[in-house]
């Protein structure tokens, strides 16, 4: 009897293709881990891209080196299924011990408001920064714009007014404010940290997770911090959570009013806190649709569309209601109008008198000579948001007509404002020079740290406060390199890459889809206006959500 009879060719075969899709990749992985890695390290010494000597060898040679790596331990993990230790020492079957303590979420919540208290003494009123002045200003005078999300404008600057009023402090107010943006963001982080209690891990685990959450400097700011990427960041992680369920336990889930009550309400909340949300959602429903298709009602179509309908609603009565200003085109053409300005920086001659007047035309000359590489705001404030909304074609002509002639200066205007993203070594000094209201950035652009008028910080513990300087705006980084590479973006990018590269190797779908939306808010970012910590700190949010499947197949 031959083989194919028996069935040990067809699936001799199929581990083959297996073997061939594993090394595709996992060489996917090298190829662009390498990439970023060099083509960073270049971005970074010279402002463009630009290999010297043997850098192209050597950037080819790390790819082959991070292929065989990410195979290898890849292959071991696998491995680890079948009783074997992973790497020959690390256990990843012993038996989690069982947790039974009926108030473990109450004990969970508690713990991560007491590990967040001595920072938010020492930095009190809390860390008000990031257009916190300016979203105030807004309340206080009823000017209101769509520059910044209406509910998070009415939510921050009511609260604070309202405060105000009432005592005469506007550090009690501000204080006040961020007690309960705390208070919300500790109660999604406890849901998760209780869900990964019902997956099973451990109590070691358990441990871990809730220090992570309640001590590690990069969360702990942006819970304490009055900015709208707090909440955002912290409604994504429960959707996210949300979407593992529901791809995990489909019709269980679907039984579950309250779950999908959470569900909506974190899907309508997260782009009401930063518009980009939005369209990450919106992108993240065909490839939801597509992956439930067999399992397909209209009660999970709706419960995944009719988020984007209560948020339009929403989002038009806000805007209708406080009469809001003018439409900010800038803000989603930061990469074009980087783009043209370094071609006018550095290949001004090389345009025409026509290219120039229809340049200046949108981007005042004032503007276009403040270029700098890694941040657009002083080139995109001076956006004629009316010429272009009158005649946007000439704007898109004039930046075709320029791409044609400089590529290379495009694709550098666009990573220089994004790199920090997906270059792990990244130096996150994109304000420099810059002087805010307490202090002139120097070292570090990491964290904003400070306090806007009309608050003042008044440190209660002041070793603490001097901490958090150091790694916000301090020499941190350049101190401490290896530790520094935890607080990377760029970092946490490469893992993620990581572990979904190995799960569409597993085809283990279900546990992609319900990061979906973390991805694409990533992807959107790196279409801003610059590099900054604050647009992805859903990445250190979701971070232990990535130590469990999305599929019971794979538990």
């Amino acid at each position: 009897m031959t083989k194919n009879n028996l069935g040990l060719g067809s699936e001799s075969d199929n581990n083959i293709k297996k073997n061939v899709v594993a090394w595709l990749l996992s060489g996917l992985f090298g190829v662009l881990a390498g990439a970023f890695n060099f083509i960073g390290y270049s971005l970074e010494k010279f402002d463009s891209i630009k290999f010297e000597g043997n850098m192209t060898l050597i950037m080819l040679f790390i790819m082959v080196i991070l292929t065989i790596d990410a195979r290898y331990v890849w292959k071991s993990y696998e491995m680890s299924f079948y009783g074997r230790k992973l790497f020959g020492f690390i256990d990843l079957n012993a038996p989690p011990k069982p947790i039974s303590e009926k108030d473990f979420k109450k004990r969970t919540f508690f713990t991560l408001i007491l590990l967040n208290l001595p920072v938010l003494l020492a930095e009190f009123p809390g860390f008000f920064v990031y257009d916190a002045q300016d979203e105030l200003n807004e309340v206080l005078t009823r000017s209101f714009t769509t520059h910044h999300p209406l509910l998070h404008v009415l939510l921050l600057g009511g609260t604070i007014a309202l405060v105000h009023k009432l005592t005469g402090s506007w550090n009690i107010a501000i204080f006040t404010y961020i007690v309960l943006q705390m208070l919300v963001i500790t109660l999604i982080m406890t849901y998760v940290i209780n869900y990964l209690r019902k997956r099973g891990i451990g109590k070691n685990s358990i441990i871990l997770w809730t220090l992570y959450y309640g001590v590690f400097p990069t969360i702990v700011m942006y819970t304490l911090c009055s900015s709208k990427d707090g909440l955002f960041s912290a409604f994504l992680l429960l959707m996210t959570v949300l979407l593992i369920e529901l791809v995990r336990d489909t019709e269980g889930f679907m039984s579950d009013k309250k779950k999908q009550m959470l569900l909506l309400a974190s899907a309508v909340l997260m782009p009401l806190m930063r518009h980009n949300g939005f369209y990450a959602y919106l992108v993240f429903i065909p490839f939801a649709l597509i992956y439930f298709r067999k399992k397909i009602s209209g009660k999970l179509v709706g419960l995944l569309v009719i988020p984007i309908i209560i948020y339009l609603i929403i989002s038009t009565a806000l805007s209708a209601a406080f009469t809001a200003g003018h439409k900010d085109n800038q803000e989603m053409l930061t990469v074009p109008i980087m783009q043209m300005a370094r071609v006018y920086k550095y290949d001004k001659e090389e345009m025409t008198e026509e290219e120039k007047a229809i340049l200046t035309a949108y981007i005042p000359e004032k503007n276009l000579e403040k270029y700098t590489p890694r941040v657009s705001d002083l080139v995109k404030v001076g956006f004629n948001n009316a010429l272009y909304e009158q005649d946007k074609k000439n704007f898109w002509k004039l930046w075709t007509g320029l791409f044609k002639k400089h590529p290379m200066t495009y694709i550098n205007a666009w990573f220089l404002t994004s790199y920090g993203y997906w270059y792990p070594p990244a130096d996150i000094n994109v304000y420099k020079g810059n002087t805010v209201y307490t202090f002139t950035y120097d070292e570090s652009s990491y964290f904003g740290y400070e306090v806007e008028l009309p608050g003042e910080r008044i440190s209660l513990i002041p070793p603490i406060d001097k901490f958090y300087r150091y790694i916000s705006i301090g020499s941190f980084h350049k101190d401490a390199p290896v530790i520094a590479y935890l607080f990377s973006p760029g970092l946490l990018a490469l893992i993620y890459l990581f572990v979904f590269l190995y799960r569409l190797n597993r085809r283990n779908f279900g546990g992609i889809v319900p990061f979906l939306p973390v991805i694409l808010t990533w992807l959107t970012v790196l279409l801003g206006p610059t590099y900054l910590v604050r647009y992805v700190v859903i990445l250190w949010l979701a971070l232990p959500l990535l130590t469990i499947t999305g599929d019971k197949r794979f538990d």
